[in-house]
């Protein structure tokens, strides 16, 4: 044990010390966060370049209504309203006859002034807008470039709908306060479950919750147990493979058993893991909680989170190092990275699904198959859904079994390998190496 210890020692001061070490604690927080920082920046820098679109109104009924809506959200919603700045583009509405003999030659011509940048857009109404039958149909298209996320498409399609709405009203002969009640809208809270305090007893009210913080919280637990996966267990692959090569490995058999030299790197490993894990978690709660947002810190989920980091790091780095003592060269190691990978890469693919159902099937069953548990698992807790604790006690233990059963067949395969040279690592060699003698 005291060898064990020693050579993690050496492998945890070796990592920390190094510049990649730090460079890493710096770089993580802006790969994590990087793209909720890229949108924040982005709503603050929103373009505000006036917009100008062309509409073809085969029905008739929308000029006057858009060009009045038009001009009330210039004079109302592009300036703030304390600072008088300019944060949204002002709307440049042109109305367009219909060539009802050559429509496709007037979009046409529509379109290369898109293209020239003279237009944003155009948009066409069909003629039964209204009342859409088989000879006069009912559409909206809007003609662009690049649709994705592009604010007047939808300011268009309500503006037209809230007009089709008073329409419809008006021929029913309904008062104005009858029309403004029935268009009248009303949007969802999303609140919480009401609880009980379990230290006073009391009942405590349901709070606002929003989309946000359902997916934020368990996105950034995924990423960070997934990151420190990467920087400390994935590497052994390539470490083992170089301390083989060199000669290194066979100074170091002389004084230590293989297990133990194994054991040593996997738990040099698992201290950089909670080293990196340590600082970031604590600054994380230092920072939510001087920004009031005391309630995104998932206090339940920490410990679980550690655990299953410890055990995930264990199952992986041995797999790790027992492949890279297989290896000859550089080559193999590229060869066997990708499919080593697979059970850190394939709950970053699931991560919608999760979250949306986390007490679903697919959810349940995937949590509790041990490549995925340590991930999927974290995931679910880190919800705002109760997730039955016999599910996370029990993908603890299926997680510590499989991690026994890890160390065991990676042990002996590094034990074979580690002095073999010129043996392709193949699946064949690599049962042959853990289950015969």
């Amino acid at each position: 044990m005291n060898k064990i210890i020693t050579l993690f020692k050496r492998e945890y001061r070796a990592a920390v010390r190094t510049k990649g070490f730090i460079i890493t604690l710096v770089m993580l927080p802006l790969m994590m966060g990087g793209g909720f920082l890229a949108m924040m920046i982005m709503e603050k820098n929103q373009d505000t370049d006036d917009k100008q679109f062309a509409v073809i109104d085969h029905s008739g009924l929308m000029k006057e209504y858009l060009e009045k809506a038009v001009e009330e959200r210039n004079q109302n919603d592009i300036f703030h309203s304390y600072t008088g700045d300019k944060i949204a583009p002002a709307y440049e509405i042109e109305f367009v006859e219909p060539d009802n003999d050559h429509p496709l030659d007037q979009q046409l011509a529509l379109s290369n002034r898109v293209k020239s940048a003279e237009l944003h857009a155009f948009i066409e109404i069909g003629p039964g807008i209204l009342h859409p039958t088989e000879e006069s149909p009912a559409y909206l298209r809007y003609y662009t470039e690049h649709s994705f996320n592009d604010a007047l498409r939808y300011w268009f399609r309500d503006a037209v709908n809230n007009n089709l709405r008073k329409l419809r009203a008006q021929e029913l002969n309904l008062t104005q306060e009858q029309t403004d009640d029935m268009l009248r809208w009303i949007d969802v809270e999303g609140m919480g479950l009401v609880s009980v305090d379990k230290k006073t007893g009391e009942q405590q009210e349901a709070e606002k919750t929003n989309e946000l913080q359902s997916f934020l919280v368990p996105y950034v637990m995924l990423i960070l147990m997934f990151l420190l996966t990467m920087m400390s267990a994935i590497p052994l692959l390539s470490a083992v493979m170089e301390e083989k090569n060199e000669k290194i490995a066979e100074v170091l058999l002389g004084t230590i058993t293989p297990f133990q030299f194994m054991m040593g790197k996997v738990l040099g490993g698992i201290g950089v893991a909670l080293t990196t894990a340590s600082i970031y978690i604590l600054a994380g709660i230092f920072t939510l909680t001087q920004l009031g947002f005391d309630s995104l810190i998932p206090y339940q989920v920490l410990p679980w989170f550690f655990v299953y980091l410890i055990l995930f790091i264990v199952m992986v780095g041995t797999g790790m190092a027992a492949l890279g003592a297989t290896c000859n060269d550089n080559k193999d190691v590229q060869s066997l990275t990708f499919p080593a990978m697979l059970p850190i890469i394939i709950p970053m693919f699931l991560i919608a699904p999760v979250i949306s159902d986390p007490i679903g099937p697919l959810a349940t069953s995937m949590s509790l198959i041990p490549p995925f548990t340590p991930t999927m698992m974290v995931i679910r807790l880190a919800t705002s859904v109760t997730i039955p604790i016999w599910q996370p006690i029990a993908g603890l233990l299926g997680v510590i079994l499989f991690t026994l059963f890890s160390v065991w067949v990676g042990a002996r395969i590094f034990r074979t390998a580690i002095l073999i040279q010129g043996q392709k690592p193949t699946i064949a060699t690599l049962f042959k190496y853990a289950f015969k003698k």
